[in-house]
């Protein structure tokens, strides 16, 4: 699925994903071997591939949902 990542005015990074209408904060990431994992506040797990780091905000990227 696609996902927009960006910051909000506080510097938290948020994604949102247009199918569903969610935007939520991300309160936990780790790199695993499925690339990047953000974890959402509502409990969402999401793996993303070859996001760079620094972040170049805003931008779109293909995530997997795992949880």
């Amino acid at each position: 699925m696609k996902v927009m990542l960006r910051q909000n005015s506080a510097g938290t990074l948020l994604v949102y994903v247009a199918k569903k209408d969610l935007e939520e904060e991300v309160v936990h990431q780790t790199t695993g071997e499925q690339g990047r994992i953000l974890t959402l506040a509502n409990g969402w797990e999401l793996a993303i591939d070859l996001l760079q780091d620094p972040l170049q905000l805003p931008q779109t990227v293909e995530a997997r949902r795992l949880a």
